[in-house]
């Protein structure tokens, strides 16, 4: 069995803790980011609930890249980082995976997100009193299937990605629908 370690090389953001802030005018200032960014980057369509958190500091930061593959160690999901968020400063709780052999990201989001054997895999070695979290010893330890040929990750990785962005799509679409309904009903009991 090949491990995730033979495939990516893993490190993780700092400590938040470790980052001072600073409240100097000239400080630059940095978005963190936070699970609903991750949330419009795996769905593909930006969120209604956007959080962004801001520090200013002139601490060294972790930042992300277009196309950094990230694993959250608390939500346990993995997300391919999108242009929009490029330079946002990555933290403890975000581990970046680079590829170290020809991989598709996509295909890996897809194997780490849905794969019922590395899911077993992650659920077992869950970690921790208040919160429950991943640990990067965890994720580069995993044992993967056996994995299919370029082309065809390329394939399900691009189908994966569609369908997530279709059935968000749809959910967006239904809560408009219930709205409009409620709001329907609500003229119709005056």
């Amino acid at each position: 069995h090949m491990i995730l370690a033979e495939l990516f090389s893993v490190r993780v953001g700092p400590l938040q803790s470790r980052i001072s802030e600073s409240f100097e005018d000239g400080a630059p200032i940095y978005k963190l980011y936070g699970q609903s960014d991750a949330e419009e980057d795996l769905y593909g369509i930006e969120s209604e609930t956007a959080e962004n958190k801001q520090l200013r500091t002139r601490d060294e930061v972790a930042q992300l890249e277009t196309g950094d593959l990230t694993y959250n160690l608390i939500s346990g999901t993995a997300v391919i980082v999108g242009e929009q968020h490029a330079g946002y400063i990555y933290t403890q709780n975000i581990a970046i995976l680079t590829p170290l052999k020809k991989i598709d990201k996509k295909f890996f989001v897809y194997l780490l997100n849905e794969d019922s054997t590395i899911r077993r895999q992650l659920l077992t070695g869950l970690q921790g009193s208040k919160v429950l979290k991943h640990t990067v010893g965890q994720i580069r330890s995993l044992e993967l299937p056996k994995l299919p040929a370029r082309e065809r990750q390329e394939i399900i990785g691009e189908l994966y990605y569609k369908q997530l962005k279709l059935q968000s799509l749809r959910v967006r679409r239904a809560k408009k629908e219930t709205g409009l309904r409620f709001a329907q009903l609500e003229r119709a009991r005056k």
